[in-house]
């Protein structure tokens, strides 16, 4: 099993109703993509790394998985839509768990 972890950096600008919607989105995506065992996604409440507003923790069931949700219209959906309210920059990292 592969997990992902993503903080999300968003612009002043961004709503806390957009930064709500983001978490929401990511986490309707358990739904929809294959080999998606599981998606936590939400507000960061720490003060250390405050400046990245969103987290997402994804559990794939492999690599394959992992590979194949990069690319999925339903995730690429949701990429738009940070890009759209205000993404300015992203930290991904995967482990095997």
């Amino acid at each position: 099993m592969i997990q992902r972890t993503v903080l999300l950096k968003f612009a002043e600008t961004t709503t806390q109703e957009q930064l709500l919607e983001v978490a929401k989105r990511f986490k309707a995506l358990k739904d929809l993509v294959p080999g998606l065992d599981d998606v936590q996604a939400g507000l960061n409440l720490a003060e250390k790394s405050k400046e990245f507003q969103v987290v997402l923790l994804v559990r794939f069931e492999n690599q394959a998985a992992l590979d194949a949700y990069a690319v999925n219209a339903d995730h690429q959906s949701v990429v738009t839509y940070i890009r759209e309210v205000g993404r300015l920059d992203s930290i991904g990292v995967d482990i095997e768990v």
